[in-house]
């Protein structure tokens, strides 16, 4: 293992990672509130850290990774009682939704993936600490507020100052009569009518937000551990209200990193429901592949805010399917052979780019370098060299979780959907009404009886209209094959 360094938000730089155990990481992400399907801006945070630990193990560290689920919450409320359905029937629906949507993408499962309402009793036993230790303080009306004020590094995460936020406070914080200071958050919520409560010493009621991810990352990796990842609008408040209340319920350092992952722009505007740019990560996976998907997040550095459109979802297309051109080519003229041997030197540069603050963007770059070099092994049948460019570019991409589809299938536009091969994707995007599968074959058929019957202008005026409409041909000692065009 390497040392590698990574952007802590906390101290706003890069710094070389220590574990608190040689050889070992522990790491919490944020998760999903499940009352919805996944949008875009979910995938980023499921790809960007799916890739992240694939490249951690692969460097030899051993990576207990935690991704939470909040089961429970004001949203699921209010949708489970609009649906007329109960909370468990609406998150078990949404969960099992953000688990196909992640397999889709290519993601490893989590090593654990606690519920927030199998966590209760751990949740209340932090509040009572807290309560206990006189930093949090039961309402009249049954609430109990963490009081800011009794923690006095509040705001080291986000950089902000209690003082300076108190200034106009009144006019942007819903100031509730029974907080003792407008910036006090909400550890337990007394119950309201018709709503999911739990017993409790303060009264019926249920969990806020944030001290769900207290309770379910000290109880999965400890009171302090490596690494805690989310994005960046989490940072504030719900990542420093974490903090406030671990620390001050347990008396050690929560969290040594913290990595947030940048926002994604819909055509230059915050992705939002209300601006009607919101996309589910099944409305976009319903016009593109999966795969495409996660090279678009894969190709821009995880803390980069990245503009989501379509123009740069066809772009990431052309560029994933020139990695899966090259490895048809090269299974073509060789087979799907293996060596153990890879290009040491490119091997490094790629690691060297994923271990400063794993930059994408760099290791892509080293990707492309590898498949020049396998193309012209392959077109100058230099079989040794291309074995050894192709073991190489097989074990970075399979580092990032990218061409693990049949490359004829993914050339083709097709794809496995509940156990059968269909194709569903256009041949080329950025063509309307491109050809299908099946008038690609006629064509190609309709070439070689024109070559049989020695009418060769013909012949290449199909191969010229194919190529038109971003279709390559490729004649082989196997027949004639076709590709979509770089």
């Amino acid at each position: 293992m390497q040392p590698f360094v990574l952007y802590n938000s906390e101290q706003r730089k890069k710094v070389e990672f220590v574990p608190r155990v040689e050889g070992h990481i522990d790491m919490y992400v944020c998760g999903m509130t499940v009352y919805d399907y996944c949008h875009i801006g979910h995938a980023r945070v499921m790809v960007a850290f799916d890739y992240i630990i694939r490249f951690l193990r692969s460097q030899g560290w051993s990576v207990k990774y935690v991704r939470n689920i909040t089961d429970i919450d004001d949203k699921i409320i209010k949708r489970a009682n609009e649906n007329g359905e109960s909370i468990t029937q609406l998150t078990d629906r949404f969960i099992q939704a953000m688990n196909e949507d992640a397999e889709n993408l290519g993601c490893l499962h989590p090593d654990e993936a606690p519920r927030a309402t199998d966590y209760i009793d751990q949740m209340q036993s932090m509040i009572g600490n807290l309560v206990k230790k006189g930093t949090a303080y039961p309402s009249t009306n049954g609430d109990v507020y963490f009081q800011v004020e009794k923690f006095a590094k509040y705001g080291r995460l986000s950089g902000r100052k209690l003082e300076d936020m108190q200034a106009g406070a009144s006019e942007r914080v819903d100031v509730e009569v029974e907080k003792k200071h407008p910036f006090d958050f909400v550890l337990w919520k007394h119950a309201k009518e018709n709503e999911p409560a739990w017993a409790s010493p303060w009264g019926k009621g249920r969990p806020g937000w944030h001290i769900e991810c207290s309770a379910m990352s000290t109880c999965c990796l400890g009171n302090h551990f490596d690494i805690h990842g989310g994005g960046s609008d989490l940072m504030f408040p719900h990542h420093e209200n974490e903090i406030a209340q671990s620390e001050a319920s347990t008396g050690e350092q929560y969290v040594n990193y913290w990595m947030h992952v940048g926002f994604i722009n819909v055509d230059g505007e915050k992705m939002s429901k209300s601006l009607g740019n919101f996309f589910t990560i099944r409305d976009v996976m319903d016009k593109f592949h999966p795969e495409v998907i996660r090279y678009f997040i894969v190709s821009s550095h995880y803390r980069s805010p990245v503009n989501f459109s379509d123009v740069a979802l066809k772009e990431a297309d052309t560029a994933l399917t020139r990695f899966y051109n090259s490895f048809k080519s090269y299974q073509q003229a060789y087979g799907d052979t293996h060596v153990d041997t890879l290009d040491e030197t490119l091997l490094e540069r790629f690691n060297s780019a994923m271990r400063d603050d794993f930059n994408t963007a760099e290791a892509i770059a080293v990707l492309f370098e590898v498949n020049k070099e396998l193309n012209r092994a392959v077109k100058e049948q230099q079989a040794e060299q291309a074995a050894i460019y192709y073991a190489t570019l097989r074990h970075l991409t399979n580092i990032l979780g990218l061409v693990q589809h049949n490359p004829d299938d993914f050339i083709k536009g097709k794809i496995e959907e509940n156990g059968e091969v269909i194709q569903k994707y256009k041949i080329v995007y950025s063509i309307e009404g491109a050809l299908s599968e099946e008038q690609i074959e006629d064509l190609i058929q309709q070439r070689q009886d024109a070559k049989k019957a020695k009418e060769f202008a013909k012949a290449d005026g199909i191969r010229q209209s194919l190529l038109d409409q971003g279709v390559v041909l490729e004649d082989t000692r196997q027949g004639t094959i076709w590709r979509r065009a770089d």
